[in-house]
């Protein structure tokens, strides 16, 4: 795995939730749609970093998928994610 796209992965998913949180400031962050505002977000960036194109469904799916994961909560979600992407999607 190519550990500086992983970590850029990581970074643009930090970001990603940062500016969620910003949009939804109104109610802390509390989205219960919050998976298709990522999945807007990210899917013009996604490609840059893992070498394909996503639709919007399949960013939901994968993000809903690993959200439903039981992570440790010691683990930094971003780079748990970020690993999980690029293991599955990472083209180059």
């Amino acid at each position: 795995m190519d550990l500086q796209k992983k970590q850029k992965l990581a970074e643009l998913l930090l970001e990603t939730g940062k500016a969620h949180h910003q949009a939804f400031m109104d109610t802390d962050g509390n989205d219960p749609e919050w998976a298709l505002w990522y999945a807007e977000y990210l899917k013009e960036k996604l490609p840059a970093i893992l070498g394909i194109q996503m639709t919007r469904s399949k960013i939901v799916y994968e993000l809903i998928k690993m959200d439903e994961e039981d992570l440790p909560t010691a683990l930094d979600w971003t780079q748990v994610y970020a690993g999980k992407l690029m293991s599955k999607y990472s083209q180059t």
